[in-house]
Order: structure tokens, then sequence, then C-alpha cells
């Protein structure tokens, strides 16, 4: 079924800023498209460049240039069917009295 939607695909090259943080407060990466462009359900973004490394305790933010490979419509149509289910298996936790040890 991958394969048909990968038929359907089109694709868009914009740049972008990736945004690192490794501090005590935030741990975390963001890309933030230049124009405004808006990512739906089922597309795929690829940055290209060199992987970063950042130290402990910094924040820094890099220009890259990103690919989006759009879904086709059937395929947004069937993550939308069906995210709800596997955002769920990311839910998966319990409730305990006792300590752990």
């Amino acid at each position: 079924m991958n394969s048909l939607f990968a038929l359907m695909r089109r694709r868009e090259t914009v740049d972008c800023t990736v945004e690192i943080n490794n501090t005590f407060d935030q741990l975390g990466a963001h890309v933030r498209f230049d124009n405004g462009v808006v990512v739906h359900p089922g597309d795929e973004v690829f940055v290209h460049g060199a992987p970063v490394s950042i130290p402990y305790g910094r924040c820094e933010s890099f220009r890259r240039e990103a690919t989006i490979q759009r879904a086709g419509f059937l395929e947004r149509a069937w993550i939308r069917a069906t995210g709800d289910l596997d955002m769920m298996e990311l839910c998966e936790f319990s409730f305990t009295e006792r300590a752990l040890s």
C-alpha cells in the first residue's frame, strides 16, 4: 500500500531554519519553514545537510534546505482515519500506589 501512495506524491523544496536546544530547561529540535509552508498529515520532511551536535547548555540555529514529500489525497485520508490509533500506542501508561524500587 505504501508503494501505491508513493506514486501519488509530489515534492517541494524549501528553505528552513533548524533550532536545536540542549539546556536544562529544554531539549529538542524544531524546523521552521521560512516561507510559511504548512506540513499536513502524511507529509514527510527531509532536512538536508550535515548532522549537528550541540554541547550541553547551548541553543543554536542552522539554515538548511528541506524537501517536503507531500502525501496524496488517499494517503492523507488514510492517515487521518488511522492516526488516532497510532497515537494511542504512545499513550500506554499505568498508575501504581507503591514506590518503584
